[in-house]
């Protein structure tokens, strides 16, 4: 794990099949304490659209997002 300026922590999710990117996002902002941001690096495709969604549906804000190349990458923000 390293820490980089805009995140608390970064998850390292290359080459995990769904349902683990999202899972592990979700054990992860568990951990965390309101306000606090994790980094999130996956190449599975539908990362891309399972992690914004739960990111959604758990009322948790997302920061940023952009997929390059195989890899998503997202910041999410525990609320």
């Amino acid at each position: 794990m390293t820490r980089e300026p805009g995140h608390d922590l970064y998850l390292d999710l290359r080459g995990l099949a769904c349902p683990l990117p999202v899972l592990k996002t979700r054990k992860a902002l568990q951990a965390l304490a309101d306000g606090r941001r994790v980094l999130v690096e996956a190449t599975d495709p539908l990362a891309a659209i399972d992690i914004p969604h739960f990111v959604e549906q758990a009322g948790h804000r997302l920061i940023s997002a952009e997929t390059t190349g195989t890899v998503f990458r997202c910041i999410v923000e525990k609320v």
